[in-house]
């Protein structure tokens, strides 16, 4: 799982007994897909500016200009609608970086594409989306926890396959677990993310993400050969004069 730093700008929604009502399933017209996607856009604005307990459903209706019944009528309530704006907004990118990661060519550079493309994501919409995204979706909440964890796995996916054939290939260390390997990379993003929600800064997203795939790159290259060969043998030589040492005390000692 992605680190979190524990930071939470807005409040975590409180945690919730009852099982998560299952969400609607609107009547399939032109007229009515057209409203969800309205619900929803406004939706995403509303709880990117507010938070999740802050945002209401009465100003996602009144911003749209419809009654709060009709918000009711194709979802069942506030946590159903967060739920769907966090899941419509992972699916929209998803869909563009399995769409685009094929055209690029090893293991290096679909890291950085991988990279740039979530810190630009989450950032190109705004600090209130980013911090929702990741306060939200972290949120222990018994009817969220399952969707989120499901959610996750899809996202990092593509991550763990060009890790795991780098591996393959020679190209990634071995020496340590894909999660472990997963976890390295989307833990100092996360970092630059909060950065920038905490401090209310812009952040250069192609400098920032060449600089953490320098950083990153040289962490996961396998250990060379000559440098393990040639740190072993300092530390055989530093074991050697250490006992020659303790020889010489130890025989100093006996006159």
């Amino acid at each position: 799982m992605i680190v979190s730093l524990g930071y939470r700008p807005f409040p975590a929604a409180p945690m919730e007994k009852t099982a998560a009502v299952p969400m609607r399933r609107p009547p399939a017209s032109a007229k009515s897909e057209q409203r969800i996607r309205d619900i929803l856009r406004v939706a995403r604005q509303v709880f990117s500016e507010a938070g999740f307990q802050a945002a209401t459903t009465t100003e996602i209706a009144q911003r749209l200009g419809v009654s709060e019944a009709t918000v009711f009528t194709y979802f069942g309530g506030k946590r159903e609608l967060c739920v769907r704006v966090i899941s419509d907004w992972y699916d929209e990118i998803i869909a563009k970086v399995e769409d685009y990661l094929p055209h690029v060519q090893g293991a290096r550079a679909q890291l950085h594409y991988l990279v740039h493309a979530h810190l630009r994501h989450l950032l190109a919409e705004g600090t209130g989306l980013c911090a929702f995204i990741l306060s939200e979706g972290r949120a222990r909440n018994d009817d969220f926890g399952e969707i989120y964890a499901g959610l996750q796995r899809r996202y990092t996916a593509p991550l763990m396959r060009i890790l795991a054939q780098g591996q393959a290939d020679g190209h990634v260390r071995r020496d340590m677990p894909l999660r472990l390997l997963r976890s390295a990379i989307y833990g100092p993003m996360e970092h630059v993310l909060w950065d920038a929600i905490l401090r209310g800064t812009r952040v250069d997203v192609a400098a920032t993400a060449d600089l953490l795939v320098d950083f990153l790159w040289q962490a996961l290259q396998p250990p060379r050969r000559d440098a393990l060969a040639l740190a072993q043998f300092r530390g055989e030589v530093q074991d050697a004069l250490h006992r020659l040492q303790s020889a010489e005390n130890k025989d100093g000692g006996a006159y």
